[in-house]
């Protein structure tokens, strides 16, 4: 039987998404409480969240929005981590910045130990991309279209993208430095 790699490669690109999610969800969280969602998105989805991104990029000037979505476009899937708001309620913590968690919650401030727990979430799973050699880049500004689109629960307010793409030469690779070479070709 003859398998065709392309068809391989996004095969072994789903599997790694679940496992990426696994990881994320089993990652140690403070207090033992789980306030992490995970999710994976394609197709529509992706291609959904990609057209937030270019419309955040058109509505605020920020390019890296753009070049995102782009990089988007050019990857199976797009694995998706968030943090619940939920404070974790200890005695004298004030890590936040404020007394205690009534005055985050007034201030609509976010609980450092949800955002730490996404955090090593988020590790956890970007481990696995790199122990699978997939590329992948962890993306601030799919999470912000993310929230934009309510792919989340409600009472998600912080989370991340992680796209996954193979290639000879990864995708994510040198992207900061194409477009300030782009940029400076143009003004030429």
């Amino acid at each position: 039987m003859k398998y065709d790699g392309a068809e391989l490669e996004k095969k072994a690109a789903k599997q790694i998404a679940k496992l990426m999610v696994l990881a994320a969800k089993t990652a140690p969280k403070g207090c033992g409480l789980d306030n992490v969602e995970a999710l994976v998105l394609d197709g529509e989805e992706k291609a959904a969240l990609a057209d937030e991104m270019r419309k955040i990029a058109k509505d605020t000037g920020a390019d890296f929005f753009e070049r995102d979505a782009g990089n988007l476009d050019n990857s199976y899937f797009i694995v998706m981590i968030g943090a619940k708001d939920s404070p974790a309620g200890l005695a004298n913590c004030g890590f936040c910045g404020f007394a205690d968690c009534a005055g985050t919650q007034k201030a609509g401030g976010r609980c450092t130990f949800n955002l730490i727990d996404l955090g090593i979430a988020i590790g956890s799973a970007v481990s696995v991309a790199a122990d699978h050699r997939i590329d992948n880049r962890v993306m601030f500004s799919a999470g912000k279209a993310a929230l934009n689109l309510k792919i989340f629960p409600e009472d998600v307010k912080v989370c991340y993208g992680i796209p996954l793409s193979s290639g000879s030469k990864s995708i994510f690779f040198d992207r900061g430095i194409v477009s300030v070479l782009d940029k400076q070709a143009a003004k030429q």
